[in-house]
């Protein structure tokens, strides 16, 4: 197993080795396949079905199944992609969103802040995601609290948490049992390197992949986590 104290520059010798390619997690109820799609969209399979998360057209999804379940997290491009998400689609196919996304997504299971709810057979749980102090202007955020999800899925046992586009707030930090965890970072939407890896530090998950870190710098993020043995950092190129 690698451990954090492996460099950024070793994980990134494999990086294109592992590109597109599913990771395997084992679960208490058979494996749980990740696959990284584009910063922030990414696949999981996991007995039988199959769960895209923030679907987005400028990723690459020649041969990837058709989804099960498919979660949203925000309103904006890189989260919401209406054309994406129907290309995805098959019968049966169930969405979850907050609902802000369901104004466009009419036919989504809307789950606010806080709120659980079992869709496809899967546990879900929304979590929140938003700036406290980043914004365009004076007074405006580019993520206002209440609007988007994270998500917490539990998987044979395992608890897989979505970050989202947030900033590292108090909701992130009292998350509890993780397992597996993807966390966003880059400015000046989410977060920067170092505030991500303080709020890793707080829930202390078994394994967290960066995501959606388009133009942080990735050694500064493992770094900080260096004397957190505990947690595995596994870099993967999402782009």
């Amino acid at each position: 197993m690698k451990t954090i104290a492996l460099t950024f520059a070793l994980f990134a010798t494999f990086a294109n080795l592992v590109a597109g390619s599913p990771d395997s997690v084992q679960t208490a109820e058979g494996v749980l396949k990740i696959t990284p799609v584009t910063h922030g969209s990414l696949m999981l399979k996991f007995k039988g079905k199959v769960i895209h998360i923030d679907p987005w057209g400028r990723g690459d999804y020649t041969g990837l199944p058709k989804a099960d379940l498919i979660l949203i997290t925000d309103i904006h491009g890189d989260h919401l992609d209406p054309a994406q998400v129907q290309k995805l689609k098959k019968s049966g196919t169930q969405i979850v969103t907050p609902q802000a996304v369901a104004q466009t997504v009419t036919e989504a299971v809307v789950l606010h802040n806080g709120q659980k709810k079992t869709v496809a057979g899967l546990g879900i749980e929304a979590v929140a995601m938003y700036n406290h102090k980043r914004g365009p202007s004076p007074g405006n955020l580019y993520h206002d609290k209440g609007r988007g999800n994270g998500y917490v899925l539990t998987l044979g046992g395992k608890r897989v948490y979505i970050s989202g586009d947030t900033a590292c707030i108090p909701e992130m930090k009292a998350l509890t049992d993780i397992d597996i965890a993807f966390v966003t970072m880059n400015l000046p939407y989410t977060m920067p390197p170092e505030e991500a890896a303080e709020c890793v530090a707080a829930f202390k998950p078994k394994i967290v992949y960066p995501y959606h870190y388009r133009g942080s710098d990735l050694n500064v993020f493992t770094r900080a986590l260096e004397s957190h043995p505990d947690i595995e950092v596994r870099i993967r190129d999402w782009y």
